[in-house]
């Protein structure tokens, strides 16, 4: 709270100042209409909300989006079009797409350095592989050969091996998640770092300004720069600008080119169960080596050269050792919400509908677009294994709530619903018919589908769907089964209220 409140009293001046130069431009420009701005303004604003209702009728996207944002802008249509305009347009990465245009780190290298087998996995599978392919048609990163995996069920297990690596470490580190905190877990790694720095590795780490607004603070990105650490904060929170909305969720570790990690797992305490939040934190993650690695690098680098002036050359940067590996194949990629297509939902709806037996997921939270939602009441319908295990102790009760509201169509529709009765599941994960699986930072909901960067890695007959089935099956042995609940004419009225807002939540 400290933290959170030190920094209200960092940005608090800037906004005002920001507000402060609106209003006196908008006094002056008044003086100059000789009094008639208020006039203008709500004429060009109702024209604006009919361009702005009329355009977003026309756009190929969710209705659940389009009909919360023709309700605000109809109802207040100056107030609606100027919050449209900051927050509603899609259009929320332009400045970043500046910070990202002069930077970019094609990932069209990887090809040339490690290849991409997309035909290989077609000849295998051509459905999973015409899906698999899509991915990297629309992010640029290649299907490669998986070398060795590791799979975690829960935060403590990887942090016991996180630490284990990066005492290895000789030439660089690379870390970035969404929230850093204080404690056991981020006090440990920090200890090692700064070893490392003063032997000489090169140690960067990304983390997302606002994610960490409540756990980490300039003074102690200062206090690591004293200790030869490299620290920025992306998309930093100073102004009220149009891309606030757009968070690095990711979560990537990359050790000498050789090991990378990734799953759910913030650096914070409740994340390897070190302190107790909402009972035991049950998240998953994962351990890399091999080509996969080389596309972790390329996603750390692009994001740092956007915000850093230190830049990395990735041409220079040491990659895995070429090696036959024979574990099936590896896609990491990472969503981004300045991309027409949005990856993730479009990889779920599609495993939703190329299962033949089952398809399971592990999700924090469930707020479903209209194309995914369908995607799960019609693979149920036909007879596939639909399940979903969500947290038994929730984070936050409203947006539980509205989750919950998803629950009686996809019941109803045979989807099996289970909730984690020993504390939060903040694991992100599907695993499909033995053969396909995905593991990441992707929630099954509007930010995360639409709004976050995100990263995530399918795996195509690797090892870790075994060892992530497993677990799966372990899980539910702790879960309670979820029946369809019979709700008053007012919980359905508020689940609908809630249902409009999921874009905002």
């Amino acid at each position: 709270m400290k933290k959170v409140i030190a920094r209200v009293i960092a940005v608090v001046p800037a906004v005002i100042l920001q507000f402060t130069w609106y209003y006196f431009a908008i006094i002056g420009l008044n003086k100059v209409l000789n009094g008639y701005l208020a006039n203008i303004i709500a004429v060009v604003f109702a024209i604006l909300a009919i361009i702005f209702v009329t355009n977003l009728v026309s756009k190929r996207d969710e209705s659940a989006y389009k009909i919360l944002w023709a309700i605000v802008i109809v109802a207040m249509p100056i107030l609606g079009a100027i919050l449209y305009l900051f927050l509603g347009n899609k259009r929320t990465g332009t400045k970043l797409k500046k910070n990202f245009a002069n930077t970019h780190v094609d990932p069209a290298s990887i090809i040339k350095i490690a290849g991409d087998n997309a035909d290989a996995v077609k000849a295998d599978d051509m459905r999973i592989g015409q899906s698999l392919h899509r991915i990297t048609e629309s992010t640029g990163f290649p299907i490669l050969k998986a070398d060795t995996t590791r799979y975690y069920p829960f935060g403590e297990n990887m942090f016991h091996d996180m630490v284990e690596d990066l005492k290895k470490a000789e030439k660089y580190i690379y870390i970035e998640y969404f929230i850093i905190e204080n404690g056991l877990f981020w006090d440990t790694i920090t200890a090692i770092l700064a070893e490392k720095a003063a032997k000489g590795v090169e140690v960067r780490v990304m983390y997302d300004d606002l994610g960490s607004i409540g756990t980490y603070s300039m003074k102690d990105v200062v206090g690591l720069a004293k200790k030869g650490i490299k620290v920025i904060p992306f998309n930093p929170f100073i102004f009220i600008k149009t891309q606030l909305n757009n968070r690095d969720h990711r979560k990537i570790m990359v050790i000498d080119g050789e090991v990378a990690y990734s799953g759910g797992v913030n650096i914070a305490d409740e994340y390897i169960n070190a302190k107790e939040v909402f009972g035991r934190w049950k998240d998953i993650g994962f351990r890399i080596t091999g080509e996969g690695v080389i596309s972790y690098i390329y996603m750390f680098a692009e994001f740092w050269n956007a915000y850093s002036k230190d830049k990395i050359d990735v041409n220079l940067v040491p990659l895995p050792e070429k090696k036959e590996a024979d574990n099936g194949y590896i896609l990491p990629y990472y969503d981004s919400p300045m991309r027409s297509e949005h990856t993730s939902n479009t990889l779920f709806t599609e495993m939703l509908s190329l299962a033949t037996d089952y398809v399971w997921f592990y999700t924090p939270y469930l707020m479903l677009g209209d194309a995914l939602f369908d995607a799960f009441i019609r693979a149920a319908r036909r007879g596939v294994d639909v399940r979903i295990i969500m947290p038994g102790i929730p984070d936050k009760k409203m947006v539980f709530r509205l989750s919950r509201s998803y629950y009686k169509d996809l019941l109803e529709a045979g989807v099996k619903v289970y909730e984690y009765t020993p504390g939060f599941v903040h694991a992100k994960a599907f695993i499909c018919d033995d053969k396909v699986a995905g593991i990441g930072t992707v929630n099954l909901d509007y930010r995360s589908l639409f709004l976050h960067f995100e990263c995530n890695s399918v795996f195509y007959k690797s090892d870790i769907i075994a060892d992530l089935k497993q677990d799966y099956l372990n899980s539910l042995k702790e879960c309670r089964t979820i029946g369809i609940e019979k709700k008053n004419i007012f919980s359905k009225f508020l689940d609908n209220i809630l249902r409009i807002i999921a874009p905002l939540l």
